[in-house]
């Protein structure tokens, strides 16, 4: 039975506020054009990026652990998706017909707000604004990983 990737029907998130019907036209729109865009282009820039802010934080433990395991991220308003791996060299990105061991959706102001270190993942995991499919352990090693690292983006001080 041929079934759809689980990344073009995505949950809706619980707690959203409904957008005016113009907005929303337009939103679905821009989400159907992004679903189609090749996922490589906004991967390698999201890699370079955890490269600087992820990559000198993890540990040797914890870059075995996370290591060689395809991840995906789904922005979900915007339909956007990303598919990385941590490989010898640092983050890649993964190979487009290889399957993810875990795939992450959230409401992107949600995702923002983690980076922040401003929300912590396992309320935002408790509201449905961060979703987990897959590998379990894996799901488990990331969260912690980012737990114990801190906020990847720390709010300035005023």
């Amino acid at each position: 039975m041929n079934r759809p990737h689980p990344a073009a029907q995505p949950t809706p998130p619980t707690g959203t506020l409904p957008l005016p019907p113009l907005v929303a036209g337009a939103a679905r729109h821009l989400q159907g054009l992004l679903r189609r865009l090749p996922t490589e282009p906004p991967s390698f820039v999201l890699a370079r990026l955890l490269d600087r802010l992820l990559l000198p934080r993890l540990d040797e433990t914890q870059r075995q652990l996370l290591g060689g395991h395809c991840v995906e991220i789904e922005l979900i308003e915007p339909g956007l998706r990303v598919r990385l791996q941590l490989g010898a060299r640092g983050f890649e990105v993964a190979n487009a017909h290889q399957p993810a061991a875990l795939v992450v959706r959230a409401q992107a102001l949600a995702l923002w707000r983690l980076v922040r270190g401003q929300d912590d993942a396992d309320r935002l995991f408790f509201d449905r604004a961060l979703v987990m499919e897959g590998d379990t352990e894996l799901g488990l090693v990331l969260k912690n990983t980012l737990d114990a690292i801190g906020p990847l983006w720390p709010l300035r001080a005023s």
